[in-house]
C-alpha cells in the first residue's frame, strides 16, 4: 500500500466567510479561477450535501492542450460558511476550509487520493510532477478567487 497523495494552499481575502463560501460552492463559477477547470453544472441537486456534479477539465503545456477529461463528483462535505468538500470520481477529495481572519476569510484548499504503486507512481510523480502542478494549480485557483471576490 503506498502513502496517500495530498496538497494544500492557502489564502486571505478581504470578504467575510459566508461571501467566500458561497463563491467556492457555486461550481458553475469555478471555470473562472482553475485553471484546469474550465467549466461545472450542477447534474444532481445543487449546492447541497450530496449534490452531484460535472467538471471539465484541460491540461495544457503553455498553448498546447496535453489532455481534455470530465469529471463526476460528489459534494460530500456542506457545512456553510466552514467546509465545501467533494470527491471527484470517487477518488481524489478536494476540501475548501473557510475561517474568519481579521475582517477577512483564511482559505485552506486541499486534496487528497490514493497513492499509486509502481510503473505508474513513476510516471505520476518523476515525469508527470502531478502533485506539484495541483499544488500550484490551487494556489492559482485561490489567487484569481482573491481577485475577483476583492475586485
Amino acid at each position: 500500500m503506498t502513502d496517500p497523495v495530498t496538497g494544500r494552499a492557502e489564502a486571505t481575502i478581504a470578504r467575510p466567510p459566508s461571501e467566500v463560501f458561497a463563491a467556492v460552492a457555486d461550481i458553475t463559477q469555478m471555470g473562472k479561477w482553475s485553471p484546469e477547470t474550465v467549466a461545472c453544472r450542477w447534474v444532481d441537486g445543487g449546492q447541497t450535501l450530496g449534490a452531484t456534479f460535472e467538471g471539465d477539465n484541460v491540461a495544457a503545456l503553455g498553448p498546447i492542450t496535453l489532455k481534455r477529461w470530465t469529471t463526476v463528483s460528489e459534494v460530500t462535505a456542506y457545512d456553510e460558511p466552514s467546509v465545501f468538500e467533494f470527491v471527484a470520481e470517487d477518488t481524489t477529495t478536494w476540501r475548501f476550509q473557510f475561517s474568519p481572519e481579521g475582517d477577512g476569510t483564511r482559505v485552506v484548499e486541499s486534496f487528497t487520493h490514493p497513492g499509486v504503486g509502481g510503473f505508474q507512481r513513476v510516471l505520476y510523480n518523476m515525469l508527470g510532477s502531478r502533485r506539484k502542478a495541483m499544488v500550484k494549480g490551487m494556489e492559482e485557483t485561490l489567487g484569481r478567487l482573491k481577485a475577483s471576490l476583492e475586485g
